[in-house]
């Protein structure tokens, strides 16, 4: 029995409108609606919903990029949209008086770090893909976010707190792993 072979790729490495560039951008697009909602009202059902929503989403647009083609625009927004919802939930929260300050710009500085070192490394043709590490960050920081706006967990401190903290912890661990990643490939450049 022989199994079938993958589907070709629907688009090129240079399309900007494909499904999941769509599904990224309108999570990109109604993250401004999430985080109001959290200044507004930090807990309800319609934000859980809506953060839900926003943050699993992420699995429907790699699944669509996986099937039909990953784009470089792709590769752009999909981290975007990320840091994105992460970094205006978290803030949010601050704001709202939700979590304390400190964790919030541990986490912000990591991100701003990346950002800058994937830039870089970029500009010399390395591309350092998103280490398990980073997927575990997102979902601990989107996590401690949604405990916040979980009316059952809301007033559970302890409980989002932690998650804001092994956030913090994990994204400080991806952060050396980018780093000694892309030290690494530019030493095997350099040879």
């Amino acid at each position: 029995m022989t199994t079938p072979a993958p589907a070709p790729s629907q688009f090129g490495p240079s399309a900007l409108l494909t499904p999941a560039n769509l599904v990224t951008m309108l999570r990109i697009g109604l993250a401004p609606v999430a985080f109001w909602m959290m200044l507004k009202d930090q807990s309800g059902w319609p934000l859980v919903v809506l953060w839900f929503c926003l943050t699993t989403s992420d699995f429907i647009d790699g699944h669509l990029a996986r099937k039909q083609g990953p784009t470089r625009s792709g590769a752009f927004l999909d981290p975007l949209a990320d840091k994105v919802l992460a970094l205006g939930g978290l803030w949010s929260m601050v704001v709202a008086g939700r979590f304390w300050w400190l964790p919030v710009v541990l986490i912000t500085v990591r991100e701003v770090l990346i950002s800058l070192f994937r830039s870089y490394y970029g500009r010399k043709g390395l591309a350092v893909p998103a280490s398990k590490a980073g997927k575990v960050k997102a979902f601990l920081q989107f996590g401690a976010v949604g405990w916040v706006t979980l009316p059952w967990t809301t007033d559970i401190t302890w409980l989002s707190n932690g998650f804001l903290w092994a956030g913090v912890v994990v994204a400080w661990v991806s952060a050396v792993q980018y780093l000694t990643a892309g030290s690494r490939a530019t030493t095997t450049m350099a040879r």
